[in-house]
C-alpha cells in the first residue's frame, strides 16, 4: 500500500493518491489531471475510484476531467446532488481498492454532503482518515459556507458538525493518521497548523474544537471570529456541482500568443481584464495602463478570486518569461477559465512597440521617513487586521486588501496618502487596482512594513477603534 499526499502550497490544498495491489484511488484532485495520470502510468495501476469529500468552495476539483480520461467513477458521500453521473455512497459503505478498503463516514456540518474516508489496511486495521474539511489540523471546517444551500444558520450547521466530530471521529483510535484537504493559509478554517499530516491522538489533545465541554461551547468556539468568505467561493461550489469545461481547452485558449497589436485589439473588443502576474518590483517600473498586478510568486490564485471575484470575466495575461502555462493552470484551479491569451514577448514587447505605458510611484522606506517628518500625513496599511494590531505605523489606517472592493468606495481621490503592506506584494496589488480606477494621488512604499520597521519611523500597537477613513 502507498499513500501520497500531493500538496499545493499556494492553495494550501492536499490531494491524495492511494495505491494497493494494482489499483488506485484519488481523493480531492486538483483541476489539472497530468500529475495523476503520470503517477498511474508510472505505477502501472488502474484508477478505480475518484473520491470527493464535498463540493469544494476554494478550488475547482479535477474530478470530471480525471473521470473522463480514466473512466473511474466519482464518489460522493450521502446528500450530495451533483449534476453529473456519480456514485452517491451510503454512510458506512465500503469501497475496495486492491487489498485495502475505504469506509465512508458521513460527517455533515462544514457542508451537508461532507464525508470523511476511513482507510482500513490489508490487515483489517483502521489506519488513516481522509478528513476533507470536516477535521483540519488545529481546527475544523467553518460552518458558515453552506448556509444558503442548506437553508440553515451557521449555528445549526455547527450543531451538526459537533455530532459528526464527537460521535464519529473522536471515538476512532488515536494512532490513526489524519490527512486533511487543507492546511494553514486556506480560508476554509481560521486556526490551522502549518503541518499537513498528524495523528488523531495529537489532534484530540491540541485541537481547540475537539476540547469543548459541551455542544453550546463548541458552537460558540467554531463560529466566533469567522471572517466573510471570499466572494468567489459560491461560484466554485457551482462549478464543482454542475460541471465545467475541459482543462485542456482552457489551457489551449490561454496559451494563445498575441502580438502587441493583437493583444490591444482583443482587449478593446472583449473588455478583458489585463492581469499582469510579474513581480511587484517589475510591475512598479512599467506596465500596460489599466492592468492589475497579482504576482505569481505569492498566494496568486486565492488573491485572484478575492479581488477579481467574477470567474467568467475575460482575462488577458502579461507574464514573465515561460510563466504562461503555470499562470493559466493556477487560474483554472479557482475557476477562471475565460483566458483569451497572453502577450507574446511580455511587457518588453509592448514597450518596444511604442505603446503607452504606466508606472506606480514607489519610494523606499528611508525616503518615506524623510517625507513624513513633521507632517500630518495619511498612511493606509493593507495588511490583515491581526498583522496591523501586532504593530503598525503610528496613526496608520488599516484597510485589509481582501476588502479593497468595499473600502475603496469611501476613498477621496483628492486626498494624498501612503500605501504599504508587509513586503510589497499586497500593496502593489492595491496600487494597481487603485490606479485602474482613477486613484493616482498616492505613494507606495517598497519593502512595506518590514522595511519601515528598520527605520525610526514611529510605530505603535495601539488601535483606535473609532478611526476611519474620510
Amino acid at each position: 500500500m502507498k499513500i501520497e499526499q500531493i500538496y499545493t502550497g499556494c492553495l494550501a490544498q492536499g490531494a491524495y493518491y492511494i495505491v494497493s495491489n494494482g489499483e488506485a484511488a484519488i481523493i480531492d484532485p486538483l483541476r489539472e489531471t497530468r500529475p495523476y495520470l503520470e503517477r498511474l502510468q508510472k505505477d502501472n495501476v488502474m484508477l478505480k475510484y475518484i473520491f470527493e469529500t464535498h463540493f469544494h468552495a476554494d478550488f475547482v476539483s479535477g474530478h470530471l476531467d480525471l473521470s473522463k480520461k480514466t473512466e473511474a467513477p466519482i464518489v460522493y458521500g450521502p446528500m450530495a446532488k451533483p449534476e453529473f453521473e456519480a456514485i452517491i455512497a451510503e454512510d458506512g459503505q465500503v469501497f475496495e481498492i486492491g487489498n485495502i478498503r475505504l469506509k465512508v463516514l458521513h460527517t455533515p456540518g462544514h457542508t451537508m454532503e461532507s464525508s470523511c474516508f476511513l482507510l482500513i489496511d490489508e490487515n483489517g486495521k483502521e489506519t488513516a482518515l481522509f478528513s476533507g474539511d470536516t477535521l483540519l489540523l488545529g481546527d475544523v471546517g467553518r460552518p458558515d459556507l453552506a448556509q444558503k444551500a442548506a437553508e440553515m444558520t451557521q449555528e445549526e450547521l455547527a450543531d451538526l458538525l459537533y455530532d459528526s466530530l464527537y460521535h464519529k471521529i473522536l471515538p476512532l483510535d488515536d494512532n490513526i493518521t489524519v490527512y486533511p484537504t487543507h492546511g494553514a493559509g486556506s480560508a476554509c478554517g481560521k486556526n490551522m497548523q502549518k503541518e499537513t499530516v498528524d495523528s488523531l491522538g495529537n489532534q484530540k489533545k491540541i485541537n481547540y474544537a475537539l476540547n469543548q465541554k459541551d455542544k453550546a461551547s463548541f458552537i460558540k468556539a467554531v463560529t466566533d471570529g469567522l471572517l466573510p468568505p471570499p466572494a468567489y467561493f459560491g461560484m466554485n461550489v457551482a462549478l464543482n456541482k454542475k460541471g465545467y469545461g475541459s482543462f485542456d481547452e482552457v489551457l489551449s485558449n490561454g496559451l494563445q500568443a498575441l502580438s502587441p497589436e493583437e493583444f490591444e485589439k482583443t482587449a478593446e473588443h472583449s473588455g478583458a481584464l489585463i492581469l499582469d502576474v510579474r513581480s511587484n518590483g517589475d510591475f512598479a517600473k512599467g506596465f500596460i495602463p489599466q492592468s492589475v498586478n497579482i504576482g505569481l510568486d505569492g498566494d496568486f490564485a486565492p488573491w485572484v478570486g478575492a479581488l477579481i471575484v467574477d470567474v467568467q470575466k475575460p482575462i488577458l495575461l502579461v507574464t514573465g518569461e515561460n510563466d504562461e502555462e503555470e499562470t493559466v493552470t493556477r487560474l483554472s484551479r479557482v475557476g477562471f477559465d475565460n483566458i483569451l491569451g497572453f502577450l507574446d514577448g511580455g511587457f518588453k514587447a509592448w514597450a518596444d512597440s511604442g505603446r503607452e505605458t504606466d508606472s506606480v510611484y514607489r519610494i523606499s522606506a528611508d525616503q518615506f521617513k524623510k517625507e513624513i517628518q513633521n507632517k500630518e500625513i495619511t498612511v493606509i496599511d493593507v495588511r490583515k487586521e491581526s498583522e496591523y494590531q501586532a504593530e503598525h505605523v503610528d496613526g496608520a489606517y488599516n484597510r485589509p486588501l481582501a476588502y479593497l472592493n468595499e473600502w475603496i468606495i469611501s476613498m477621496d481621490p483628492a486626498e494624498r496618502f501612503y500605501l504599504h503592506c508587509a513586503g510589497g506584494y499586497r500593496s502593489m496589488m492595491a496600487a494597481s487596482i487603485l490606479q485602474a480606477r482613477g486613484y493616482r494621488n498616492f505613494t507606495e512604499i517598497e519593502g512595506g512594513f518590514s522595511a519601515i520597521a528598520l527605520t525610526d519611523v514611529p510605530l505603535s500597537d495601539f488601535v483606535c477603534q473609532s478611526k476611519s477613513m474620510k
